[in-house]
């Protein structure tokens, strides 16, 4: 786009500059202040510098671009070495989480292990359930008995 539009404001100089050679080129004195000069073509002299100030602001822009490039290119690049250290932190905590389940899931497999047993304590926590039971129920007849 910049360049496009430095060729535009080129083009429209060295169009204007063809169309008023005559104006120009015509003689004019130029005073710097510590030196006069006649017979210089001062529209000539104007021409060259809007052209240089154009060139000059046209690469003072392209350098700014590529400024900015260069700083979300190190923005990128702080993003990506942020990114790739959490992603090791995440690995590391699957790696606790996945030692964790290990340990469990070995646990589990010794207590299943240890599951030959379970029936054998079913039927006792059950005939203790019964048992007690019945002897709560002889306690309420008892003081159902007392209390009539």
């Amino acid at each position: 786009m910049r360049t496009i539009v430095l060729i535009i404001a080129l083009a429209l100089l060295a169009i204007f500059a063809m169309l008023n050679t005559n104006a120009l080129m015509f003689p004019h004195t130029l005073s710097l202040g510590f030196a006069t000069y006649r017979g210089v073509p001062m529209g000539l002299i104007l021409l060259i510098v809007a052209t240089l100030l154009t060139l000059v602001f046209y690469f003072w822009a392209g350098i700014t671009g590529l400024r900015a490039q260069a700083d979300s290119a190190k923005l990128l690049r702080d993003m990506e070495a942020l990114r790739v250290s959490l992603d090791q932190q995440e690995g590391s905590r699957f790696a606790q989480l996945q030692t964790y389940l290990d340990e469990r899931f070995r646990a589990l497999e010794a207590a299943r292990g240890a599951g030959a047993d379970v029936p054998a304590l079913t039927a006792r926590v059950d005939a203790l359930q019964q048992d007690l039971n019945l002897q709560l129920a002889q306690m309420d007849d008892y003081l159902k008995s007392k209390l009539r």
